[in-house]
């Protein structure tokens, strides 16, 4: 997926920039830098950047811009959480507290750790997890799962479904309807995941 890196470290931007990646050196926190890189027409926006005031005031210029932009906002404290989703982020990370889960996870789950990891990691071309959305046209809206036979047909395991209002049902029974707007938690080959995709975007 395309993405553009903004940070005002020039050597952070120097090091993206040598990785491959398209990086500019400037605010991102400012409305004009934000729309110079083409925050009108991104699909997200991740605020990781210095400091917890700097991801805030990135946050607030483009919510402010793009009211229905999705963006997850990176926090170092609880209070910076708080003021993160205040701003307008959907989604906040805290690194300190996702690794604090993962060593205890590690510690009494390790298989399943390994498993996650496997599932989720961009080197596994074996197994992928990824959402796919149910388009209006889509011929699986309205179905079951079962009577959509996408285990047969895609070669695909449906672990979840997030729904219109944000519910998430995991480990949907097969008689569960697929609704339009839902998006499916799936679990597959790279191919079939994008095959999928294919039909319900139709």
């Amino acid at each position: 997926m395309p993405f553009v890196v903004v940070d005002r470290d020039a050597e952070r931007v120097r090091a993206a920039t040598e990785d491959g990646a398209l990086a500019v050196t400037a605010d991102a926190s400012r409305e004009d830098v934000l729309k110079r890189v083409g925050v009108e027409r991104a699909r997200g926006l991740i605020a990781a950047v210095g400091t917890d005031a700097e991801n805030v005031y990135a946050v607030l210029s483009a919510r402010v811009m793009r009211p229905d932009l999705f963006i997850v906002g990176r926090a170092g404290t609880e209070d910076a959480t708080l003021k993160l989703k205040r701003a307008g982020a959907n989604r906040v990370v805290s690194p300190y507290e996702i690794g604090a889960v993962q060593i205890a996870q590690t510690a009494l789950r390790p298989a399943v750790v390994d498993f996650v990891e496997l599932a989720t990691s961009s080197n596994n071309l074996e197994l992928a997890m990824e959402e796919i959305t149910i388009g209006a046209r889509s011929s699986l809206a309205s179905r079951s799962i079962l009577d959509a036979n996408l285990r047969q047909r895609f070669g695909v395991i449906v672990v979840g479904i997030q729904r219109s209002d944000l519910r998430m049902e995991f480990n949907p029974e097969p008689d569960t309807t697929i609704d339009e707007g839902d998006k499916l938690v799936v679990l597959g080959r790279p191919d079939s995941l994008k095959r999928l995709e294919a039909e319900a975007g139709k």
